[in-house]
């Protein structure tokens, strides 16, 4: 988590527009638990993690539209236990990310 915030700092410090995303929530499995943070800064960067797999992609594409000016957004995500391994998950479950600009 100190290492999210930091770079949180650094790019706004020369900057950046920067998105924050955070884990609010898992039902079952998750990889990660609630309070698990992501950094994106407008530039591309990313530090931190939410997931794994396709949700941090989708989570990255939607702080990009949070920082083109889109409202902040709540994501959920989830797959059964049964078809986690056919998508290549390491485990099945559901959680809820919320994505907002972060202002320094």
């Amino acid at each position: 988590m100190k290492e999210v915030l930091a770079e949180l700092d650094a790019w706004a410090a020369r900057g950046e527009r920067v998105a924050l995303a955070t884990v609010v929530g898992t039902r079952r499995s998750a990889p990660r638990p609630p309070g698990a943070k992501m950094a994106i800064s407008e530039s591309g960067e990313v530090a931190g993690g939410v997931s794994g797999g396709c949700v941090e992609g989708a989570v990255v594409e939607v702080a990009e539209e949070v920082l083109r000016g889109g409202e902040p957004q709540l994501l959920h995500f989830g797959i059964a236990d049964s078809e986690a391994w056919e998508v290549g998950l390491p485990c099945g479950g559901e959680i809820d990310v919320y994505v907002e600009r972060y202002e320094p």
